[in-house]
């Protein structure tokens, strides 16, 4: 991309908006309005004006930009920023996660370390359950004594029936993007393939982690004496086999990339936990009869141990920077929980966020949450909408969690490629958003000037890809103003 240092005929924000404001006034193309380099990127596009949406306005200040701006569009990703601005502002920053083991009685286990009746489980939705975290969880039963269980009762009543077929979207049911939401989610519910170089045998071997009695891996990954040429790209594809799965692992690697890693939904949620739990369990010297069963705490039943998450606002970083589709998923479901009561739904969750949004006055008419993370090819957004919620934010107190929660372009999440070389790199705080026929950013641009300009693309059709270097021009050109 030119440097934007050469866009120099338009002095300021200010004379560059009244020149598209007579322009479009006028009934002229939207390039015709754009500062002369900027014309040149977005005739480069080849898009047509009805093929996007675009919004750039100075924060609490004039806009400068409104092209189809009512127009309801699918944002990809972007969406995950309804989900996490309306999480944040209904939940609140501080909000945490808890995941829960009752009992009956006093909860205390016998001289033997037998807990008397089941053990329940109250899962609360946490969205970031790591494997260390239940391990731990676990520890603090043996440290209470308890050894020998009957059962595990799985309480997932915070939720409604909330599982998705996860191939659905794009047949690819094992990918880690397409995971299921669950009430009782750990390490994201996917597993890790650990490739491990042998230069004596010079051949890979693959570790599951965590084990699993339920999971096999057959085939290989052939060994070659090459250079690496970068991060390496192996087959591994999952076959559900009976109440487990089995894992294909094919390609080939260079001996000098080292160890690395593929993640893989092998199971469903609960039979990704029940492996987790029993391996575990089993690990601490614990044992369990009968194993596990869905059902509903008792309010008698007395605490016995218990895990808090992180912050929600260290939760939605994880969210916006990464764009972790099943974290987002869990977070609208929690949303709906907390304000709807138990037994959410998406559609619920999607209730309570546009609750959120229409006391701050914005305008949600032709929007489409969906599942709240923007893997779907229902959701619509309108830019003005978003503008709005975007300004919302800006002004809020909460300001800081939420800004802080977005990729930094050029140096961090899904934008750190971007922009990297250019005066723009760490100025602007961005969402991406991107599906088959889809491209969107929004976000928040800081201008050499000290002011910031909140910016808004989204293109839907076939040629939406060719957005991208115009969104970046933009992007660079506002940097400098």
């Amino acid at each position: 991309m030119a440097s934007s240092a050469k866009w120099r005929g338009f002095r300021s924000v200010s004379s560059w908006a009244g020149a598209l404001a007579l322009a479009l006034m006028a009934g002229a193309a939207f390039g015709q309005g754009l500062p002369p380099e900027l014309q040149q990127a977005w005739r480069a596009t080849r898009l047509a004006e009805a093929e996007v949406s675009i919004v750039v306005q100075e924060l609490n200040g004039p806009r400068l930009v409104s092209i189809n701006a009512d127009q309801a569009r699918n944002p990809a990703s972007v969406m995950k920023m309804v989900t996490t601005w309306t999480a944040l502002s209904g939940l609140g920053p501080e909000y945490r996660w808890r995941t829960a083991f009752f009992a009956d009685g006093d909860g205390r286990p016998d001289a033997q370390g037998t807990l008397k009746g089941p053990l329940y489980l109250k899962a609360g939705g946490d969205p970031f359950l790591t494997v260390q975290e239940l391990w731990s969880l676990l520890r603090e039963l043996r440290l209470r004594g308890i050894k020998n269980l009957s059962e595990v009762v799985v309480d997932r009543s915070l939720f409604g029936r909330v599982a998705i077929d996860t191939g659905a979207f794009d047949n690819a049911p094992d990918r880690p993007y397409n995971a299921s939401p669950d009430a009782l989610m750990v390490g994201l519910g996917a597993v890790r393939l650990s490739f491990q170089p042998d230069p004596v045998a010079r051949k890979w071997v693959t570790v599951i982690d965590p084990p699993s009695r339920d999971i096999r891996v057959v085939g290989e990954v052939a060994w070659t004496d090459q250079v690496c040429p970068g991060s390496p790209r192996v087959g591994a594809v999952v076959v559900p086999a009976g109440n487990g799965a089995t894992i294909q692992v094919s390609g080939a690697a260079a001996g000098s990339c080292g160890e690395f890693s593929v993640y893989r939904v092998a199971l469903t949620q609960p039979a990704h936990f029940e492996t987790l739990f029993r391996s575990l369990w089993s690990e601490l010297g614990g044992t369990l009869g009968k194993g596990f069963r869905d059902g509903v705490t008792p309010s008698r039943a007395a605490l016995v141990a218990w895990h808090d998450s992180e912050t929600l606002s260290d939760t939605i970083r994880h969210v916006n920077k990464y764009s972790n589709n099943v974290m987002a998923r869990t977070l609208l479901l929690t949303l709906g929980a907390e304000q709807l009561g138990n037994g959410a739904t998406p559609q619920r969750g999607a209730q309570a966020a546009e609750a959120v949004l229409r006391e701050q006055g914005v305008d949600t008419r032709g929007w489409l949450i969906d599942n709240g993370a923007g893997l779907s090819r229902e959701a619509r957004l309108t830019a003005n909408g978003l503008a709005q919620m975007l300004t919302a934010a800006w002004n809020s107190p909460m300001m800081p969690e939420f800004m802080s929660s977005l990729a930094i372009v050029g140096v961090d999440g899904t934008v750190r490629r971007r922009l990297r070389s250019d005066e723009a790199r760490g100025r602007a705080h961005l969402k991406t958003g991107t599906l088959r026929d889809v491209r969107a950013v929004a976000g928040y641009v800081l201008g050499a000037s000290g002011k910031r300009y909140l910016i808004i693309s989204m293109a839907n059709g076939e040629r939406a890809t060719a957005i991208r270097p115009f969104d970046d021009a933009l992007i660079s050109w506002l940097s400098e103003r």
